[in-house]
């Protein structure tokens, strides 16, 4: 579980609450249920026009991994593709078809077929880029679902608190009631504002950090298979990888 997101977001809540707090407000001021439903629900609804259905629900799904990210084993990926190259040179390339089986990841499982099967280091890495190209299109897209929920968010609080200013004008001539629900008016501004810098804007941010690693894992995968291919020493082909985790 990743910590540092669930407490960042522990102290941002904390802050605004325990500055309005200091300032002489209540907590139950802020908790305006209408003023959720408004800001909440027309984001998500103006998202999902936008949004293709695959890409919307992806985005959704990504969104656990704010807090349980993806497993990058890098060091295991290195010494499976030395362990790969020192079976190629000993026992030539078919003897890795016996490791596909063992192989979940179906990217990497693409990559070692294409070399069990002769293909030169040019033609493998092709292939294997088109694939890593679709990959990150899809999943910068499905990350753009939360930056475009920090970009309406904003303004459908404005929509709410215009909203409630109605609902205020039309209790002139009643004054009392004219402090308090200009008060309650402005709190879909704050929803609007704190729910698109507080959650859409850091979700979509550490969303695009994963796909990147990602990206670099499969990088990695790539450049061995190919110097693999290229019958490259193994030394060396672990000399070079070392880059991507360092």
């Amino acid at each position: 579980m990743d910590k540092l997101s669930l407490f960042g977001l522990l102290i941002a809540f904390s802050g605004i609450v325990g500055g309005q707090m200091l300032e002489g407000g209540s907590i139950a001021m802020l908790l305006q249920l209408a003023a959720f439903l408004i800001v909440f629900g027309g984001t998500l609804g103006a998202v999902m026009v936008q949004s293709p259905r695959k890409v919307f629900v992806n985005g959704l799904r990504m969104a656990k991994w704010v807090f349980f990210p993806p497993q990058f084993a890098a060091q295991k990926q290195l010494s499976q593709l030395c362990a790969w190259s020192h079976v190629a040179r000993k026992d030539g390339l078919l003897k890795l078809e016996d490791q596909l089986d063992m192989i979940k990841d179906q990217f990497a499982r693409k990559g070692l077929q294409l070399l069990v099967d002769g293909n030169s280091g040019e033609k493998i890495h092709a292939v294997l880029e088109v694939d890593l190209h679709s990959y990150e299109q899809y999943s910068f897209q499905s990350a753009r679902v939360w930056e475009s929920a920090a970009g309406y968010s904003p303004t459908i609080g404005i929509l709410g608190a215009v909203l409630g200013l109605v609902h205020v004008m039309q209790s002139l001539a009643d004054p009392s009631k004219l402090g308090g629900g200009i008060a309650v008016a402005f709190i879909s501004t704050i929803y609007g504002v704190g729910l698109a810098n507080l959650v859409y804007l850091p979700i979509a941010g550490k969303l695009k950090m994963h796909i990147l690693q990602q990206s670099a894992m499969r990088e990695m995968l790539i450049d061995g298979l190919v110097m693999i291919a290229n019958g490259e020493n193994t030394r060396y082909i672990e000399t070079k990888l070392q880059g991507y985790i360092s």
